[in-house]
């Protein structure tokens, strides 16, 4: 390779790099803003008149939830809570991990937890539950996944030793097979999973990644010991939450499959549309990057984190999640409109331009939401950020508003899902 090619690809992988962050998701999407309020988006239009009826929709929701606006993290956790249950402060307690003493040991099997059963949240389908046999309650979509992905992870799904079951190692995550997913997710031809193949791949990826990167998981690779990594780099137990999430997108780039990459880089959920296009020098000029599962993962590991003492910091860095509850609330309100109605029902790949504009103006109309809520109850950011608008929130208000509109509670898009995305 000749000096001039060793240099554009440097200078490719330096610009691909820059899109893994937070900031590059809101300054792409920015760019997609830009263009809707200037009437230029080919498929959706905005109408900000709408967003103070949205805010109000939420607001109410989340009064009503909590009542005393005392809103926990949007979190993985939170799903392993459905039917009223705390699974996890049970698992503790049953193993005998609580204490200071055990501090460091739970922050690792929390995130040993929360990793694969986070990767293995894309959208279940409609027709899918999880019967959990243990409180004898069933569960669909979101809670009957983190239901099922807890009760893997207990009987030791993700461990190498199963008689030391709670552990997601590499070496077994890279053994995972459609059996074991299908077995522990209660899949059959009765109760059909929508893309199982894509969650086992994703496991499979994740146990390789985790392999090659041991000075973040350590050798032999474990998930939990990013705790570790991450508390080497904390000042005074705290880390930013932009480090966590670079961390996790560099960490965790070779586990998204068939996706885009750029100068050796793989840039995971991040696609191609014509309104985020402005530089034709720069490499990535066109591209729009969403990270919405691993920001949906960096959400996640707050509180396991806190379980070892570390603080995550300036959360609002982080970006709302551009998916369907959220991203559908939007278009339920009206606050994102389809320039032709027959978009609703068009079945929709994820790299569709369509689905990039809509995920675009949601990271963007949940930065503004948020802020009207907040003038609302009179908070500023500190008091109420983003991941508590999430939660109180916008994702509840999104399913409830779907319920209200269309049997079954469906996204008002039709996604097509490979289980990798939504």
């Amino acid at each position: 390779m000749s000096n001039g090619e060793q240099g554009a690809e440097s200078r490719e992988k330096q610009a691909a790099l820059k899109l893994l962050s937070a900031a590059a998701v809101r300054e792409r999407c920015a760019r997609i803003m830009a263009a809707a309020e200037a009437g230029k988006t080919p498929h959706f239009t905005w109408h900000e008149d709408k967003l103070d009826a949205c805010a109000d929709y939420v607001l109410g929701v989340m009064r009503k939830r909590f009542p005393d606006l005392n809103v926990p993290i949007h979190s993985r956790r939170r799903h392993f809570e459905a039917g009223g249950i705390d699974r996890w402060s049970e698992l503790v307690a049953q193993r005998g991990l609580s204490g200071p003493g055990h501090a460091a040991e739970r922050a690792r099997i929390g995130i040993d937890l929360t990793i694969p059963s986070v990767l293995l949240d894309a959208g279940a389908g409609a027709s899918w539950e999880y019967y959990d046999e243990a409180h004898h309650k069933g569960f669909s979509r979101s809670e009957g996944l983190g239901v099922a992905s807890f009760d893997m992870f207990v009987n030791g799904a993700f461990a190498a030793d199963k008689s030391d079951p709670l552990r997601s190692d590499a070496s077994a995550l890279m053994q995972i097979a459609s059996g074991d997913v299908e077995h522990g997710f209660q899949v059959d031809a009765m109760n059909p999973l929508v893309g199982v193949e894509g969650r086992v791949n994703l496991l499979r990826r994740l146990g390789a990644a985790a392999r090659v990167n041991a000075n973040v998981f350590g050798t032999p690779a474990r998930l939990g010991n990013l705790y570790d990594h991450l508390k080497s780099r904390a000042v005074d137990g705290k880390i930013p939450a932009t480090l966590l999430l670079e961390t996790l997108l560099h960490a965790l780039g070779p586990v998204w499959p068939g996706r885009l990459e750029i100068g050796g880089v793989d840039l995971g959920d991040c696609w191609k549309h014509p309104c985020a296009a402005n530089d034709a020098s720069d490499p990535t000029d066109g591209l729009v990057p969403f990270h919405k599962l691993t920001q949906w993962l960096a959400y996640s590991l707050l509180e396991p984190l806190a379980d070892g003492g570390l603080e995550v910091t300036d959360l609002d860095e982080l970006t709302g999640l551009p998916e369907y509850r959220n991203g559908g609330l939007l278009i339920d309100f009206g606050v994102i409109a389809a320039r032709d109605a027959n978009l609703y029902t068009q079945a929709l790949t994820v790299d569709h331009a369509a689905i990039v504009e809509w995920r675009a103006l949601t990271v963007i109309g949940l930065d503004r939401l948020a802020a009207r809520i907040r003038a609302k109850l009179g908070l500023d950011a500190a008091s109420l950020p983003l991941a508590r608008v999430l939660e109180g929130g916008t994702w509840t208000a999104g399913r409830k508003i779907a319920a209200e509109k269309r049997p079954g509670g469906a996204p008002p898009l039709n996604i097509v899902s490979d289980g990798t995305v939504f």
